[in-house]
């Protein structure tokens, strides 16, 4: 069952995959509205509620080994749904186990650093799912767009020659190689949206006064930019989805669809790593059943010794007395 639900899960996210070496135009290969044959939206929220309850079984088997961890980029245009996907998917997740990090512009401490440090100090422990909103992929987006941000970085004349951003995906590549090496698992999402939803989404954020807060002018001033972000985003696609940390395009117009496809594909990557809870020893089981006997000596009057493994062994009956009915009934 759980290779069935593994196989599914797989193929349902195989059209978002970026495959390793292919050139990306990012308008033309992948379509902000497809939804995969989900019709309706409830659907699809049934969908993430199965997917957030598998999240939470693979999220606290991967604390207990504390052997990986997982870190998850989120990127998108303004108004992608970053912060809702992450509230979304996130929601059944032991808060303990996971480490979400944002990026806004950089600190003075910051442009002190290579272009790498800050994002290196946010990533997450073993045992942990980390999550960055936005990432370091701006290095080669926003301050591709923006290349007066090279200058703020005092990189020295010969980092700053017409080979910049070929060096900046190979060591960004680099980097990823080398966590996954040592046991991180690397996993990216770009959030894909229509320029039209995007439009759409900016009048909420000013007609909602609740959302005001939300809107800024300079949202606009980057949306002049659209097509300068395209060619950024499709170049970056090309250039940084390897087989060890593989970029997955999210269909966004659909604010629930995207939350699915973001869940199945951190899903996927959990999956593929098994965890498994740590192995107990010969000693230590005997050790925990003295306290288990201690425990139910304790039992007030009249309560059951052990009500988990009452109602477990309850369940048991139940389940054999089922299976018995059913053979029963086939002969007749």
């Amino acid at each position: 069952m759980a290779e069935d639900r593994a196989e599914r899960i797989a193929e349902f996210i195989r059209p978002l995959r970026v495959e390793p070496g292919t050139k990306v135009h990012l308008a033309k290969d992948f379509d902000p509205g497809y939804k995969a044959g989900i019709r309706k939206k409830k659907d699809g929220v049934e969908l993430l509620r199965e997917g957030v309850e598998l999240l939470a079984d693979y999220q606290r088997r991967l604390a207990a080994q504390d052997t990986y961890g997982v870190l998850m980029c989120l990127q998108a245009l303004d108004a992608g749904g970053k912060d809702g996907t992450i509230r979304h998917v996130m929601s059944g997740i032991n808060p303990q186990g996971v480490r979400v990090a944002g990026f806004k512009v950089p600190s003075a401490e910051e442009l002190d650093h290579d272009f790498l440090w800050r994002y290196t100090r946010e990533l997450p422990r073993r045992g942990e799912i980390g999550i960055f909103n936005r990432s370091h992929y701006e290095e080669v987006l926003v301050v591709r767009v923006h290349p007066e941000n090279l200058d703020r970085q005092k990189l020295p004349e010969s980092a700053r020659g017409p080979d910049v951003w070929e060096r900046r995906y190979r060591e960004i590549n680099d980097w990823e190689h080398y966590l996954c090496d040592n046991g991180f698992k690397v996993v990216k999402v770009f959030l894909n949206l229509s320029k039209e939803e995007q439009r759409l989404r900016f009048l909420k954020r000013i007609d909602v006064p609740e959302r005001n807060w939300k809107f800024s002018s300079a949202d606009v001033r980057e949306r002049a930019r659209w097509d300068d972000y395209q060619r950024a985003f499709s170049q970056m696609l090309s250039a940084t989805s390897t087989e060890w940390a593989p970029w997955y395009v999210v269909p966004a117009d659909r604010k629930w669809f995207a939350r699915v496809c973001a869940a199945a594909v951190l899903a996927h990557t959990l999956m593929d790593i098994d965890p498994q809870y740590p192995h107990v020893s010969a000693r230590t089981r005997r050790e925990l059943a003295e306290v288990r006997r201690e425990l139910e000596r304790e039992a007030p009057e009249g309560e059951p010794r052990d009500p988990y493994a009452a109602e477990a062994a309850k369940r048991a009956r139940r389940a054999k007395g089922g299976g018995k009915r059913k053979r029963g009934g086939g002969k007749g």
